[in-house]
Parts: structure tokens; C-alpha cells; sequence
């Protein structure tokens, strides 16, 4: 594969608060590349410098070989953008959205024609070309924001939180819509804080907190930081503090996560030391539920870099 992307130590500051801070990564052509991290972690940040939207204030980004900085519109015709903020006219017709977006790429005549064709076909909104964005439900503006950001076929595309706010069955479609654009041949960026929604798509992972970029590589590589952890989910309402106190005092407790009706264990063997949590919650007649042992997932590991879950 090659480089596409290529990020050295890159910053970004407003006033006296650093954003982004000397942030390295590199994306080869071919990747759904997930970026990782919870609001505020910089993300959006990064990748409105990489798309020419934000200046750089440190550091180099190039992609393709051109450099961000100093060739914008080499860049930009590069990339196609699905903002986290809708970027459609809602007076306009679907048609007429796409046309318009396709329009400032470049394209005109029959090509113009056939690509918004191929886009609206793509997105599944084909049969509401004619029809205004206002009177479409949320999933669907989504999909036409896809749409407006496909037509010039780009070498890169970059979905920023792509399925905010919209129902599971549009998040299904976009997420496949996802893998089609990466068949295709188009390399995507898929910054999200949905921990399942990156572990499905993503070729590698990368994980940001407080504008770093605290961990990145396959979900294997990753995986592999944490092999040593098991995650034990019980079931249960009402939990008093007290008991959760006695499992975070045990000394093979890693971590002790309340849930809205029980509880995240994480510990080196669960074998070995399930009676001891048995013992701490019958002690406080808690009423279990159930039990489930699952395997280190990204989760796991953003847990155990930061010491707090990915949407906290």
C-alpha cells in the first residue's frame, strides 16, 4: 500500500488550550482508518486541519504528496468531507443539494448527471431526488450529506461522527455504505465515539484523549495491550456504593465500573476470584442477575489508558 496521510507533530491551540498536540499518524491508501476518542478529544479537530478547513499552528500535514499548507486545492479535490454538522440546504431538493456540492468539483454536463445519478443511487435516496431535506428524517439527511461528499469520487473520505443522533436502521446503512466506498477503492477516515461502530468497520484504530494520540494499530495489535484483563458484566439493581468500595479495596481488581443497573469488574482471572465477588455482594443482599465474562475489547484498553469509558 501506499501513504496517503501522513500527520508530524502536528498542534493546534486556541488561546492558551491545546487542541491537538503534536499529533503523528500516518494512513495508508486502502484503510478505513477509526478514529477513536470521547467529545473534546480532538478528533474533529484533526481532521478539519487535514481537510483545509482549520490552519495548522505546528507541525506538517501532507497528503497524496501535496502538502495541506501550502497546496489547499490539490488537497481539497483529494477529499470528499461528511461534517458531524450537517453540511445540506434544507429549501433544496435532494437533486439539487448533490448538484450543487458536485458542481464545486468541477463537474458539468452529462458526467455532472451520471455522478449525482450514481450518488443518490448509492445513498438509497433515488426515489426522493425531487423531494426537500426538511421532510426527511435524520438517518436520511445523513445519507444525503454522504451523497454531496461522494460525487467527485475522491481519494479520501472523511466521516466525522457520520451517525449522530439518527435510528440503528440508517446507522446500519451507513455503516455498510462504509465498507462499499472502501471496496470501491476510496480510503476512509471514521472518527466516532462509538467503540462498536469503529470495531466493525476499521482495518486499525487509532485513539485520541486530550488531543494525543494515545494508542494505534490493528484492533489485534490493541487488543494485545490488554490480554492479560477480563471483563466480568453483572446484572444487578442497587448496588450500594459500599459494596463497590469492598471490590475496588480487593487486591486483583484492575477496575470497578458502576452501570446504570450493576457493575463492570476488570481483573486478571475471573476463575480464580468470582467467589470473592460473590461474597462482596451477597454481604450486601444485592440480587444478581447475571453474570457475563467477556473477552479485552477496545473498550477494555481505552479504559485502561485513561482510566474512564469512552463516553464519559
Amino acid at each position: 500500500m501506499n501513504l496517503l496521510v501522513e500527520m508530524k507533530d502536528v498542534v493546534k491551540k486556541y488561546g492558551s488550550k491545546v487542541t491537538v498536540d503534536h499529533l503523528n499518524l500516518t494512513i495508508q491508501e486502502g484503510e478505513i482508518f477509526g478514529l477513536l476518542g470521547p467529545n473534546g478529544a480532538g478528533k474533529s479537530t484533526t481532521i478539519h486541519m487535514l481537510s483545509g478547513l482549520l490552519k495548522i499552528d505546528y507541525g506538517s500535514i501532507v497528503l497524496d504528496g501535496f502538502s495541506v499548507a501550502e497546496r489547499p486545492l490539490e488537497t481539497k479535490r483529494r477529499i470528499g468531507l461528511v461534517p458531524q454538522d450537517l453540511a445540506i440546504y434544507e429549501e433544496m431538493s435532494a437533486l439539487d443539494n448533490v448538484m450543487f456540492f458536485a458542481r464545486l468539483y468541477g463537474l458539468r454536463g452529462a458526467l455532472l448527471k451520471e455522478r449525482v445519478d450514481e450518488a443518490l443511487a448509492f445513498v438509497g435516496l433515488q426515489d426522493r431526488k425531487k423531494d426537500k431535506p426538511k421532510s426527511f428524517s435524520g438517518g436520511m439527511k445523513r445519507r444525503l450529506n454522504i451523497a454531496c461528499a461522494i460525487t467527485h469520487r475522491p481519494k479520501l473520505i472523511i466521516m466525522d461522527e457520520p451517525t449522530v443522533g439518527i435510528d440503528p436502521q440508517s446507522r446500519n446503512h451507513i455503516l455498510e455504505s462504509v465498507r462499499e466506498l472502501n471496496r470501491m477503492g476510496s480510503t476512509v477516515i471514521y472518527t466516532s465515539h462509538y467503540m462498536e461502530e469503529v470495531a466493525a468497520i476499521s482495518t486499525r484504530v487509532g485513539i485520541m484523549d486530550g488531543g494525543r494520540l494515545i494508542a494505534c494499530g490493528t484492533q489485534e495489535e490493541l487488543r494485545a495491550k490488554v490480554a492479560g484483563e477480563e471483563k466480568l458484566t453483572i446484572e444487578a439493581q442497587g448496588i450500594p456504593e459500599a459494596a463497590l468500595e469492598e471490590l475496588r479495596q480487593h487486591p486483583h481488581m484492575i477496575r470497578v465500573v458502576p452501570l446504570e443497573e450493576g457493575v463492570e469488574v476488570y481483573l486478571n482471572s475471573t476463575q480464580a476470584y468470582l467467589q470473592d465477588i460473590l461474597f462482596v455482594l451477597s454481604k450486601h443482599q444485592v440480587r444478581i442477575r447475571s453474570l457475563t465474562q467477556t473477552e479485552p475489547d477496545l473498550e477494555t484498553l481505552f479504559l485502561s489508558l485513561t482510566g474512564r469509558s469512552l463516553r464519559d
